[in-house]
């Protein structure tokens, strides 16, 4: 069964960066989805970014190009590093994963991010961001 576990959250001032990490765990598929998502409290759970194993990338508009995420096979990792962080980047996020077919469309990830139909969500990890 696939498993994420998130980390690296915390407290940081406007202006600061994190690195949030995902461990995934529990699968033998050389092929997925994963992504990061947050939620603010009432807000909606919305799509941070995505990234295919084939190493293409999907960033939200409101955090393009302050944003990066990155995978590191050998130690099944997704990170996401957050540079410029704003108030409005304070919530809780969540890394997501989903094995991909080794034969699939240029689309079928991003399919998924925008449907947030991954088989693997973890507990997630806070974001706050001081003013």
């Amino acid at each position: 069964q696939m498993r994420v576990v998130e980390s690296g959250g915390g407290s940081v001032q406007a202006g600061g960066s994190l690195t949030l990490s995902c461990v995934a765990s529990g699968y033998k598929y050389s092929s997925y989805c994963m992504a990061w998502f947050r939620q603010a409290p009432g807000e909606e759970r919305e799509g941070v970014a995505c990234l295919d194993s084939d190493g293409s990338t999907i960033y939200a508009d409101s955090v393009k190009g302050r944003f990066t995420i990155s995978q590191d096979n050998g130690k099944n990792t997704l990170n996401l590093r957050l540079n410029g962080l704003k108030p409005e980047d304070t919530a809780t996020y969540y890394c997501a994963a989903e094995p991909a077919p080794e034969s699939r469309s240029r689309v079928y990830c991003e399919s998924r991010y925008k449907k947030k139909n991954y088989r693997a969500w973890g507990q997630g990890t806070q974001v706050t961001v001081s003013s």
